[in-house]
C-alpha cells in the first residue's frame, strides 16, 4: 500500500485507442495502483500509429471511457516537437515512478526521447514493462529503436523467460520477470451455454450447443500461426470438432479461405473477421471448449490470462513464453508448433475433456494478481 501522495505515471495506449492486450492492461494497471493507495494517470497517444502503418480498420472505439482513472492523449508517435513537449511536460510533472509499455520498436524514437527528459529529473524512478523486446515481425532499424529507447529506463519487468532473454542483448539494468496478471476486466464467467446462445442468436454465427469447439481468438497475424492450425483441424481423427475464428485479420484473409476450401473444411470452421469489442469477450471465450494458439513464435500472451479468468483450459505451442503460463496436463497441453502434433493434442484435449483441467485452472490463476505486480513495480 502507497504511503502519502506517491504518483505514478503509466506511458503507454489508453482509451479512446481500441482495448487491445496493451491498452487493456494499461488501464487495469492504473486501477490497481489507484486501489493501492498511489494517484495514478495515464499519459497516452493523440497518434500512435499513422494510418498507412495501421492494418486494421480503425484505431479507435466508440465504447466510453474506463471509470476512475484519468486518461491524457498527448503523444504524437511521429512529431518530434511533441516528443520534446510531453517530454518536457513529463519532467515537470510530480510523478514519482513513470511507468512506460514497449511493445514494438517503432515507438523507441518516441518512447526514448520523452524518457530522456525525464531521467534528468533526481527522485524519479523509470520502470519499463517490455512485452516485446525482438518483434515478431522484423523491419529494419528494430536494434537501433530498441537501444536507443533502453538507455533513460531505470529498471525493467517482463513477464516471459523469452523477453528477458532478449532483453540481455540491449542492456545489464536489473530486470525482474512477473506473471502475467489476469485480465478481469471483462466481466465475470458464464455458462458455455449462456455464451453460445448469445453468439448464436444475437451475432447470427452458425455454431451448435452440443458442438466440440475450439477458440482461436485475437487478430489473424501470420506470426499467430492460423494456417498451421487450418492444416492440423484437418488432420484430426474427431471430424466433429469444428474451430471458430474470432478476430480481425491483419493479414490477407483469402489465402485462409483458400485453405479452408482446399482442406475442405468450410463446416467445421467459423469466421467472425470482425475487432472483438471488450463487451463480447466474456461470450467468445467461455464458448469454447477450448483457447487454442497456434503461434508459430510467441513472447507471452495476452489471450492466456483472459482465459485463466475465465477458467477455459488452452492448448498453446511450445514457442517463447507460451509453456511458462499453460502447465502441460494440467491447465492445458503443449504442442510442437506444426501441424501434425497440433493434431495430436487436439484429439487428446477433447478425449480428456474439459473438466479435467478446471481444478487446476483454479489453482493456478490466484497467483496471477495485479496487487503483486503493483508491489514489484514499487519494489524496484
Amino acid at each position: 500500500m502507497a504511503t502519502g501522495n506517491q504518483q505514478v505515471i503509466i506511458v503507454g495506449p489508453a482509451h479512446p485507442l481500441r482495448p487491445g492486450g496493451i491498452t487493456t492492461f494499461n488501464e487495469r494497471l492504473c486501477k490497481a495502483f489507484i486501489q493501492s493507495g498511489y494517484q495514478c494517470s495515464i499519459w497516452s497517444f493523440s497518434l500512435q500509429y499513422p494510418s498507412f502503418l495501421f492494418p486494421g480498420t480503425s484505431q479507435f472505439t466508440d465504447a466510453p471511457a474506463p471509470k476512475g482513472i484519468t486518461i491524457r492523449s498527448v503523444i504524437n508517435s511521429v512529431n518530434p516537437f511533441n516528443w520534446v513537449k510531453v517530454g518536457m511536460q513529463l519532467r515537470r510533472s510530480n510523478a514519482d515512478i513513470i511507468v512506460v509499455r514497449y511493445w514494438i520498436p517503432l515507438m523507441g524514437p518516441c518512447l526514448g526521447t520523452i524518457l530522456r527528459f525525464v531521467s534528468k529529473k533526481k527522485g524519479v524512478k523509470i520502470i519499463c514493462i517490455a512485452d516485446n523486446v525482438i518483434p515478431h515481425e522484423s523491419r529494419i532499424g528494430d536494434k537501433q529503436f530498441t537501444g536507443y529507447f533502453v538507455k533513460p529506463v531505470d529498471k525493467f519487468i517482463v513477464m516471459s523467460r523469452q523477453v528477458l532473454a532478449d532483453l540481455k542483448q540491449f542492456t545489464n539494468k536489473p530486470a525482474k520477470l512477473i506473471p502475467h496478471p489476469l485480465y478481469d476486466n471483462f466481466g465475470t464467467k458464464i455458462s458455455a451455454e449462456e455464451a453460445r446462445a448469445h453468439l448464436i442468436e444475437k451475432l447470427g454465427l452458425p455454431i451448435k450447443q452440443e458442438d466440440k469447439l475450439l477458440v482461436f481468438f485475437g487478430l489473424v497475424r501470420h506470426y499467430k500461426g492460423l494456417d498451421i492450425l487450418l492444416d492440423a483441424l484437418a488432420k484430426t481423427k474427431d471430424p466433429s470438432i469444428k474451430l471458430l475464428v474470432a478476430g480481425e485479420f491483419y493479414d490477407k484473409a483469402q489465402p485462409y479461405f483458400d485453405q479452408i476450401e482446399r482442406l475442405g473444411l468450410k463446416d467445421r470452421v467459423i469466421i467472425h473477421n470482425q475487432f472483438i469489442a471488450e463487451a463480447d469477450v466474456k461470450y467468445f471465450i467461455c464458448a469454447a471448449d477450448c483457447i487454442i494458439q497456434p503461434y508459430r513464435e510467441a513472447t507471452q500472451s495476452g489471450v492466456t490470462p483472459v482465459a485463466y479468468h475465465f477458467e477455459v483450459p488452452m492448448i498453446v505451442t511450445n514457442v517463447g513464453g507460451l509453456p511458462e503460463m499453460v502447465p502441460d496436463n494440467e491447465v492445458g497441453l503443449i504442442a510442437e508448433p506444426d501441424a501434425n502434433d497440433i493434431a495430436l493434442k487436439t484429439d487428446r484435449f477433447f478425449e480428456m475433456g474439459k473438466a479435467y483441467f478446471l481444478p487446476y485452472l483454479l489453482n493456478y490463476k490466484k497467483k496471477l494478481s495485479w496487487d503483486v505486480l503493483v508491489h514489484e513495480i514499487a519494489d524496484l
